[in-house]
């Protein structure tokens, strides 16, 4: 139980004012829409794996060839002037 009753009466308080506000612009448009989510089907997720551990070989392999050939790392540095 909440003690005191200060703290109540300002929740309250605001409640009673934004109830009185009229929403504008984005606000307005999500309060009147019914958002549901979810959960991706396991497809989707499969997909979605694929896509980020293919990236983060690419990434990994980048990263050798970089520190490991000379020409890698010069075509990276003149590529990023």
């Amino acid at each position: 139980m909440n003690k005191g009753f200060s703290n109540n009466q300002d929740i309250v308080e605001s409640e009673l004012e934004n109830k009185d506000k009229p929403k504008k612009g984005l606000s307005k448009i999500l309060a009147e829409k019914k958002f549901t989510y979810t959960l991706p089907g396991k497809r989707q997720i499969n997909i979605f794996a694929t896509v980020v551990l293919s990236l983060n070989f690419l990434m990994i392999l980048g990263v050798i060839l970089f520190f490991k050939n000379q020409s890698f790392h010069d075509f990276i540095f003149n590529v990023g002037k």
